[in-house]
């Protein structure tokens, strides 16, 4: 399937601001399913300069300045994107959660995806005992990794209520946990910290969903703003697997890469410093449209 991606944020200021510095991660990504045709980002005021470097875990990451004063700050990029991805192994086959563990506790790679960097707490994703305890029961012993990993998945998605006015993009995972009720970045924050409770490397995942459903099925949440999902190591003859708590669902070609790390500070899409007084109001829009050949 291929995509165009239209992804519009506007922030509108009380007061002029005279200097704005922003990191951006809005180009999707190359690789595990996913071919990049063309990918943009337009700004307004233009930035006096800009620069384009890969990070430690292969995400695409501007950083512009804004040196003219300004009261409105929009910024567009426009992708177009092939995602053809396998379908997942079956979970049965994947191996006992347990020898994942182990494996991953051994594991002496350094590489960005060695599951070394996924095991540990992260600048956003403590490990809670509550959150740990609700988990641990995805995962008796012997259970396959896939198998426990999309139970988890399934709880999340029946006993936590997706709800924007919930909680806000500060709030700490532990508060999410305990209201039952988010957004995207909730879920995939909860399901990250049980896994790395319970030893199995998983990771944040940031991207796109499509927002017009195939005939006869219901609208994806998540699907006007930039989406997240877990990716779970399931062992090195499996790999990395994806999984959507929030729609319970496996990561397919419904879904589009933007970046890949710890946790949502790793990945968010923009993020900055301005020079300014007063209050700031912000709008963001996505659309994902698939291509008609």
């Amino acid at each position: 399937m291929i995509y165009d991606i239209r992804h519009v944020t506007t922030y509108r200021y009380e007061a002029p601001v005279a200097f704005a510095r922003c990191t951006l991660r809005l180009s999707p990504r190359d690789g595990h399913g996913q071919k990049v045709f063309d990918s943009g980002v337009d700004v307004s005021p233009p930035p006096s300069e800009s620069t384009i470097r890969s990070d430690f875990f292969g995400n695409r990451v501007e950083t512009l300045s804004v040196e003219k004063s300004h009261r409105e700050l929009r910024i567009v990029a426009l992708s177009r994107v092939e995602v053809d991805r396998a379908s997942p192994p079956l979970a049965a086959l994947t191996p006992a959660w347990e020898q994942v563990k182990l494996a991953a506790a051994g594991s002496q790679s350094l590489a960005p995806e060695s599951p070394a960097h996924y095991l540990f707490r992260s600048r956003l994703v403590p490990v809670l005992e509550s959150i740990t305890a609700y988990t641990r029961k995805s995962f008796p012993a012997g259970r396959p990794i896939l198998e426990a990993a999309d139970d988890l998945m399934r709880r999340i998605r029946t006993e936590f209520k997706y709800d924007p006015a919930a909680t806000a993009v500060s709030t700490p995972v532990g508060e999410a946990f305990e209201r039952r009720g988010g957004v995207c970045q909730d879920f995939a924050h909860i399901m990250v910290s049980g896994l790395r409770g319970i030893g199995i490397p998983a990771a944040y995942v940031s991207g796109y969903i499509r927002t017009i459903p195939p005939p006869g099925k219901p609208r994806l949440e998540g699907a006007d703003a930039s989406h997240a999902w877990v990716s779970v190591w399931c062992g090195d003859e499996f790999g990395w697997r994806d999984l959507d708590p929030t729609n319970a669902l496996h990561v397919g070609n419904d879904h589009i890469v933007l970046a890949f790390g710890r946790d949502y500070a790793d990945v968010s899409p923009i993020d900055g410093v301005i020079l300014g007084s007063g209050g700031q109001k912000l709008s963001v829009s996505v659309d994902v449209a698939p291509v008609t050949k």
